[in-house]
């Protein structure tokens, strides 16, 4: 992106709770000098209504024009827009940062020194989303290794296609490997943790780990450990403070990343975004909350914190930093918290207390 050239942000609000999030995250963003000009598709409800569609192609087109997209949580009506930015935009790395700032509510004992990102393969693996009869495969004469019988005689069922290809590892295994070096630059540990479940399925999560170690020599300046999934989900635990930046196949990521937002004080942290070689967008991951929606008490930091992510890749790094510290001093300070963080604070309040430190 050109220095100095405004850029045009997509922001799509989700459904339930999200907006309750994103509004004063956007209010927030407005008291800094940012250029930036703000683009609303009408996706989901809006899009019905403008355009009888919940993604018209209207909605495509402004999200194709903007540089980025800011987006809240969906819960059905807005994920057509939101399959659109994965799949139709090849935003195939999704980076889960989990670091623990003091004042979190973090269920470990000691969570001082967790600063770990989780870069999730996003677009295979069983997110294809195939699945079927089982007797679909008949044809195919399937012998079950484990079971050593044909499939057709372990009866009715349904499968689903998992598949690991060699592009998509390399792509996504390079990035986290870039992204390493990135924060050894920044005095990070220079180290990179593979994990799947190659011992059980060696063939296509092997491809995996075998991606990861054949790209190993072209960064000798990062350390890469190579874990399976089980063994690892245990050392996530126990062993926090020793990661760095995890890169894992869709499924186990999309696991293991939630985890390590628990670790740290749970999902209202849990800010996100997904990289495409031509396109990025960010998102907090908690979901749409329905259950606490219209109460004002939903944790933006998730949002606020997606939003500094996207400032950065912006090019926006001084305003992106000043976010980040101050949503620091708020937890360091304690006094304006959300319920799930231990606190009586409503969301607006908790924002107020970040801007009232920008």
């Amino acid at each position: 992106m050109a220095p100095g050239a405004t850029r045009r942000v997509a922001v799509i609000e989700g459904e339930d709770a999200a907006p309750e999030a994103m509004r004063p995250t956007l209010e927030l963003l407005s008291r800094l000098p940012l250029d930036i000009e703000w683009v609303w598709p009408k996706v989901g409800d809006a899009g019905l209504e403008a355009h009888g569609s919940l993604f018209p192609d209207e909605a495509r087109r402004v999200i194709d024009e903007a540089d980025t997209t800011l987006f809240g949580s969906t819960s059905g009506k807005s994920a057509p827009a939101l399959m659109y930015l994965r799949w139709g935009k090849g935003t195939y790395a999704n980076v889960r940062p989990a670091r623990w700032m003091p004042g979190c509510k973090s269920p470990l004992a000691d969570p001082r020194g967790i600063d770990l990102v989780v870069v999730r393969e996003n677009l295979e693996d069983l997110y294809l989303g195939i699945e079927g009869d089982s007797s679909d495969l008949d044809s195919l004469d399937l012998q079950s290794r484990t079971a050593r019988r044909p499939l057709r005689e372990l009866g009715p069922g349904k499968y689903a296609l998992k598949l690991i290809t060699e592009a998509g590892s390399e792509r996504v295994i390079r990035f986290a490997f870039e992204l390493a070096r990135k924060r050894k630059a920044a005095g990070g540990r220079g180290h990179l943790t593979c994990s799947s479940k190659y011992n059980m399925l060696p063939v296509s999560d092997g491809l995996f780990r075998q991606t990861a170690e054949r790209l190993a020599p072209e960064y000798p300046d990062i350390d890469l450990d190579v874990y399976i999934v089980d063994d690892f989900a245990q050392r996530m635990v126990t062993r926090t403070q020793e990661l760095d930046v995890v890169v894992l196949p869709n499924l186990y990521g999309d696991i293991l990343s939630d985890l390590a937002a628990g670790i740290v004080g749970g999902l209202g942290l849990a800010a996100s975004g997904c990289y495409g070689d031509d396109y990025a967008y960010f998102e907090s991951a908690h979901g749409t909350a329905p259950d606490i929606a219209g109460r004002n008490i939903i944790n933006p930091t998730a949002t606020i914190l997606s939003a500094a992510m996207m400032l950065e890749h912006l090019g926006f790094t001084e305003e992106s930093a000043r976010i980040e510290t101050a949503v620091e001093q708020v937890y360091a300070e304690g006094k304006q918290l959300t319920p799930d963080q231990g606190g009586t604070s409503h969301t607006t309040d908790f924002c107020a207390a970040v801007g009232d430190r920008l």
